[in-house]
C-alpha cells in the first residue's frame, strides 16, 4: 500500500497541484481545506495519513497552531509534518520548527523538492 499525505491548503488550485505531484510520485493523497478540516479529517481517519503537508497562513485556524495541536495528541506521534508555505521569514521558520514540522518547503516551490521533502520525512520515521 502506498503512503498516504494529508494536504491541507485553503486555495483550491495549490491544493491541486500538490496533490497531482504526490499522486505522479506514487503517493494516495486526503485533502483538507483548513486547519480545523485537518483536525476534523484525522479524527474521521480509520488509517492516519503518513504524512501532512500543511500551510501556514489559513482561515478558522492557521497551520502552526493546528501543527501544535496534532503535535500534543499521542494518537499522531508517527505523523510527520512538512509546512509549505508563502511565509518564508527565518522567524515564520522557527515558529513552525518549534511546533513540530519536519521540514519547512516554501512556496512557490519545485515539486521535486516537495516530493523528495515528503520522502525524505518518511524515511526519517525510523
Amino acid at each position: 500500500m502506498p503512503p498516504t499525505v494529508l494536504v491541507v491548503d485553503d486555495t483550491p488550485s495549490i491544493r491541486f497541484l500538490i496533490r497531482t505531484n504526490l499522486e505522479l510520485a506514487g503517493f494516495e493523497v486526503i485533502e483538507a481545506t483548513d486547519g480545523q478540516d485537518s483536525l476534523d479529517v484525522l479524527a474521521g481517519l480509520e488509517q492516519l495519513p503518513d504524512v501532512i503537508t500543511m500551510d501556514m497562513v489559513m482561515p478558522r485556524m492557521d497551520g502552526v497552531t493546528a501543527i501544535t495541536r496534532i503535535r500534543a495528541d499521542r494518537r499522531y506521534d508517527g505523523v510527520r509534518l512538512v509546512m509549505v508555505s508563502t511565509q518564508s521569514q527565518q522567524i515564520d521558520i522557527n515558529r513552525a520548527s518549534a511546533a513540530g514540522v519536519d521540514e519547512y518547503v516554501i512556496k512557490p516551490f519545485d515539486p521535486e523538492v516537495l516530493v523528495e521533502s515528503v520522502r525524505r520525512v518518511l524515511e526519517s520515521r525510523g
